[in-house]
């Protein structure tokens, strides 16, 4: 029996990775939506001020790091496929929770309270969602593409969101808030339909589980050397308007735009990279790429020179991601893959949420430029890191 050609095996990946990213962007769509309507919302719809939109905004976040353990449990016990099914459930009963607190606006405490209730359940639904996706995916294609499904879900995960944001903004100003929070519960819906037909992935039920602990333990090391790397996509994220305002270079859209375009080609046309070249060395060059992008930022005399650094620094960034993933979860056991992914993506969530602040002292204490020296050196250090635990292993 001949084995199956590249071409054979290219088709196969996607007939079974297509229906997962699919749910995967639906999902990160309606998180999309949320951001760019509900600040506002809160604040004048509601009268409530930017503490409380701080925290409205954060508590899925929140949510969503202190269940990823429970998510990769779930995973790896009943099934990836269930998992991601719970996840999109999930966000339809978030986005029903949103949509009552639309109706119910005129009564601000009770609007108040539904809308914790959905960033809740819309937190815990990704934290689902993405853990069986990527443990699914996985299964289905085989460890030798972990780094390709990787790639794509993370091509699924932002793009959802830079799309969302902008779709919801049009559709509140065209049409209200009521058809803007809509899409929340017809989304995850479209995304079920897609799986529907999808072959579940077994669960080994024999399988003694290794504590939860343990497995952070195992994949740590990827996962300090992930967080400190995604430092930089948080200081672009959260200051780059303002150091563009400090700087009197005008709007900084064009510098987000950069970022995107540059991180998402890259993972559309490298994501075979972690696979093919290995996890260690894909890291190594993309955190190279990705600390000359925050260095040149940090020293930019001009607009153009910053905005080539948001470009590099979405280069760098791009592989990062499933360059480590690819050596996390080779330190695990296959039937523990969920609870690995789980974990090693709870590292993204700390990141980004300690960024913010972290990179506010920093501008607090020195100018918005030196956020992105503060970058530079977190993508050093994550470097360092990587260097290390090779050298060690």
């Amino acid at each position: 029996m001949s084995l199956p050609s590249e071409k054979e095996q290219s088709m196969h990946f996607y007939r079974a990775i297509i229906p997962i990213i699919l749910s995967v962007f639906g999902v990160y769509l309606t998180i999309g939506i949320v951001l760019g309507v509900l600040p506002e919302f809160v604040q004048r719809g509601l009268g409530y001020g930017s503490i409380v939109v701080g925290l409205v905004i954060g508590l899925q976040f929140l949510s969503t790091l202190l269940t990823r353990a429970y998510s990769g449990k779930i995973t790896d016990t009943r099934g990836a496929k269930r998992s991601n099914r719970y996840g999109m459930v999930l966000a339809v009963f978030a986005g029903v929770a949103y949509v009552l607190a639309v109706l119910f606006r005129e009564h601000h405490l009770p609007a108040l309270v539904l809308l914790l209730l959905a960033r809740i359940l819309h937190g815990v639904g990704e934290s689902f969602l993405v853990t069986g996706a990527l443990t699914w995916g996985i299964g289905l294609v085989g460890h030798s593409k972990s780094g390709k499904v990787m790639t794509w879900n993370g091509i699924a995960m932002y793009a959802g969101i830079a799309i969302g944001a902008p779709l919801s903004i049009a559709l509140s100003c065209h049409y209200g808030l009521l058809p803007a929070f809509l899409p929340v519960i017809l989304l995850p819906f479209a995304g079920g339909l897609a799986t529907a037909k999808l072959p579940s992935v077994p669960v080994d039920k024999t399988h003694i589980r290794t504590p939860f602990y343990k497995v952070v333990g195992a994949i740590s090391a990827q996962g300090l050397s992930l967080a400190l790397s995604s430092f930089a996509f948080g200081c672009i994220a959260s200051f780059i308007a303002l150091f563009f305002t400090e700087k009197h270079w005008g709007d900084a859209s064009l510098a987000f735009t950069v970022f995107g375009i540059c991180y998402v080609l890259t993972r559309v046309f490298l994501a075979s990279f972690p696979d093919k070249f290995g996890g260690f060395n894909v890291a190594f060059i993309s955190l190279l790429i990705e600390i000359a992008g925050q260095l040149l930022i940090w020293s930019s005399a001009s607009k153009a020179v910053a905005i080539i650094g948001c470009g590099l620094t979405g280069i760098g960034f791009s592989l990062v991601f499933p360059a480590l993933g690819v050596l996390a979860i080779q330190k695990v056991s296959p039937q523990m893959r969920g609870t690995a992914l789980g974990a090693y993506v709870a590292f993204v969530d700390l990141s980004l949420g300690l960024a913010g602040p972290v990179a506010g002292f920093v501008a607090g204490w020195f100018n918005y430029q030196a956020v992105y020296a503060f970058g530079g050196i977190s993508c050093m250090l994550s470097l360092l890191l990587l260097v290390y635990n090779k050298k060690r292993h």
